[in-house]
C-alpha cells in the first residue's frame, strides 16, 4: 500500500518540475474536454507521450491555472512499485486535499497507468466527476483497441503518438522549411532527412544522435522484458527474440511459413504461441502488419502481410541499408500518423504490386508507389504500369509516386501521375 505521505511527496515533486525546451508536437489534444471522456495518449515507449502531457501542463500554467489543480503521476516511478487499485483512491483523496474547491476545474494526468490492475474503473470514476479533466498514457495498443472501448464504455478519446515526424525533427533542430531556401539551408534540411531515414525519429535518438544504437537497443529490450515478458509471463524468451528478429528482417512475413521453418530446425513451439507472440508485438507498437487489399474480407485476412516497423532506426539496428525499404517504411509510418483512411497494399490481377492504397469508406481514394530512384527505365516502367493497372481495377485516378528527389506531373495513358520528392511529401 502507498501511504498518504508518499503520495504527498510524489505530487509535490512533480509540481516542482520546470517545463522548458519541449519540442512542440503536431499532435493537439483538448485540455478542457467537452465531453465526459478521458483523453488517451497511446503509443510505443519513448515516443514522447510523457512530454505531450508536459506540453499540456505547460499550457495550463501559461494560462495561470493553479498548480494545485493539476495532478501528474508517472506510475513507473520506482516509489510506486507494487501499487494496487486501492492506492488510486488514496491518491485522489490526497489530491483533493491540495485542491479542496470542487467547483474549480482540475486536470489529472496519469502516465503509464496500465501497470496498475483495474485502472479503468478508477479512470471511469474520475470521468464521472464534475470539473475533472482526465488524461491517460500507456505503451500498449490495448489503450487504442476495442478492449479499452469496452472497459471505458465509450468514455475515451484516443490520440496515437508515434516517434517524431520529419517536420517535428526540423522543429527540434530549430529549422524551418520554406518555399524559398538558400542552397546551404536546403542542404542542411536534406542532411536532416538522410539522418531521419537512417536513424529514425525517436526523440532521444534525434537529440543524442551519436548514441542512437544504444538508445534503440534499450527501447527494444525494455519493450520485450517489461511490456511483454513480465506482463504476459512469457517463458520462452529465446523463441520470442528469435521471432522478433525474423520479423525485423522480413519485408513480407507468414507465421505459417515461419512455423514450418522452426519445425524443420527442431524447435518446439506451437503455431498458436507464435500468433500470440505476434499479438504482443503489435500491442507494444513495434510491428505493423499491412494486409493486401481485396473486396473480399476473407481474402484480406488470409493474405500474407507486409511488415513495417514503428521507426527506421530499428531497421538500421538490424544492419539494413536498403534505401528503398527505408523510405517505404517512413512513408508507411507517416500514412499511419496522418490517419486518412484504411491502409493496404495491392497486387493487380497480373501480379503487379502497389505499395500503398488508401481506402476511405467504400472508395479507394489514393494509390501510392515509393521508389528511391527512377534512373533505371525498367524500374520506372514497373512502378508506373502497376499504378496504371491498379487505377483501372480499383477505379482510382489519384496516382502518386514518392521518390527521393524527382518532381513532375506526367500524363501517361491519359492519366495524371504525380511525382513528389520525399522531403516535400513529408512536410506537406
Amino acid at each position: 500500500m502507498i501511504s498518504k505521505t508518499l503520495w504527498e511527496n510524489i505530487i509535490k515533486d512533480y509540481q516542482k518540475r520546470r517545463y522548458r525546451d519541449i519540442v512542440q508536437r503536431d499532435i493537439h489534444y483538448p485540455l478542457d474536454i467537452p465531453l465526459d471522456r478521458a483523453v488517451v495518449l497511446s503509443g510505443p515507449r519513448r515516443s514522447g507521450k510523457t512530454y505531450l502531457m508536459y506540453l499540456g501542463i505547460k499550457e495550463l500554467l501559461a494560462r495561470k491555472e493553479d498548480k494545485n489543480s493539476i495532478l501528474y503521476v508517472n506510475f513507473e516511478d520506482s516509489r510506486l512499485v507494487g501499487a494496487v487499485s486501492q492506492d488510486l483512491n488514496t491518491l485522489l483523496e490526497v489530491f483533493f486535499e491540495f485542491c479542496p474547491d470542487r467547483n474549480k476545474k482540475t486536470w489529472v494526468f496519469l502516465d503509464e497507468i496500465q501497470v496498475i490492475p483495474d485502472w479503468e474503473r478508477f479512470v471511469r470514476t474520475l470521468v464521472d466527476m464534475e470539473n475533472v479533466n482526465v488524461f491517460v498514457t500507456g505503451s500498449s495498443s490495448k489503450l487504442m483497441s476495442k478492449e479499452i472501448a469496452t472497459s471505458m464504455r465509450g468514455r475515451s478519446l484516443t490520440y496515437n503518438v508515434y516517434p517524431f515526424s520529419f517536420a517535428e525533427v526540423l522543429k527540434a533542430g530549430k529549422l524551418e522549411y520554406e518555399e524559398y531556401l538558400s542552397s546551404a539551408q536546403m542542404g542542411e534540411i536534406i542532411q536532416k532527412l538522410k539522418d531521419y531515414v537512417r536513424y529514425g525519429g525517436f526523440p532521444e535518438t534525434v537529440r543524442y544522435r551519436e548514441e542512437w544504437d544504444r538508445i534503440l537497443s534499450e527501447i527494444v529490450d525494455v519493450t520485450i522484458f517489461r511490456d511483454i515478458v513480465e506482463r504476459y509471463d512469457v517463458k520462452n524468451i529465446k523463441m520470442l527474440k528469435l521471432f522478433l528478429n525474423a520479423i525485423f528482417n522480413s519485408k513480407e512475413f507468414s507465421i505459417h511459413k515461419f512455423y514450418n521453418f522452426l519445425k524443420s530446425q527442431g524447435h518446439k513451439v506451437s503455431k498458436n504461441t507464435l500468433y500470440t507472440y505476434f499479438g504482443y508485438f503489435e500491442d507494444s507498437f513495434i510491428v505493423f502488419p499491412l494486409k493486401r487489399f481485396s473486396y473480399s474480407y476473407k481474402n484480406i485476412e488470409s493474405s500474407i502481410s507486409k511488415m513495417y516497423l514503428v521507426d527506421n532506426g530499428l531497421l538500421s539496428l538490424q544492419g539494413i541499408r536498403d534505401y528503398g525499404r527505408l523510405i517505404e517504411n517512413i512513408v508507411f509510418i507517416e500514412l499511419k500518423r496522418r490517419s486518412k483512411g484504411d491502409l493496404f497494399y495491392y497486387k493487380s490481377t497480373s501480379g503487379r504490386e502497389i505499395d500503398f492504397i488508401i481506402k476511405e469508406g467504400k472508395k479507394v481514394s489514393e494509390l501510392i508507389q515509393v521508389c528511391y530512384t527512377l534512373d533505371d527505365f525498367v524500374t520506372t516502367e514497373r512502378e508506373v504500369n502497376a499504378l496504371l493497372q491498379g487505377s483501372e481495377e480499383l477505379r482510382c485516378d489519384n496516382l502518386l509516386i514518392i521518390t527521393w528527389d524527382y518532381e513532375a506531373v506526367e500524363i501517361i495513358s491519359g492519366k495524371n501521375v504525380r511525382y513528389v520528392s520525399l522531403c516535400k511529401w513529408l512536410l506537406d
